[in-house]
């Protein structure tokens, strides 16, 4: 086994997890998620940060109803009821953090 830095400053994770057609619990796919992944993906690679924000899809975070769900890491930040609409907030947050981090590194 390898250990290595992470490649990207933020990892962004969002659930896109699908139940199977009449299941019990409902799931973040049926709350938005594989669009969420989707835009934020896109999002990010429109404002160049792709090779420092990875988004990826993860499966159940076992959160459903609190739904669709997204994790930031190193920041260990868990994120419920995000909306589409919430995106370009996020992806904000997100560009602002790295670049603080990077403005921060180039001052020591």
């Amino acid at each position: 086994m390898q250990e290595n830095p992470l490649p990207h400053q933020k990892i962004v994770f969002v659930c896109c997890n699908q139940r199977e057609e009449g299941a019990v619990r409902t799931c973040c796919a049926n709350q938005n998620g594989v669009l969420i992944h989707q835009e934020l993906k896109e999002m990010v690679k429109a404002r160049g940060y792709r090779t420092k924000i990875r988004v990826s899809k993860s499966g159940c975070m076992d959160r459903c109803e609190a739904g669709a769900n997204v994790m930031i890491f190193p920041d260990n930040v868990w994120l419920s009821d995000v909306m589409v609409e919430d995106l370009e907030a996020l992806v904000d947050r997100l560009v602002a953090e790295v670049d603080g981090s990077e403005s921060t590194t180039a001052d020591e």
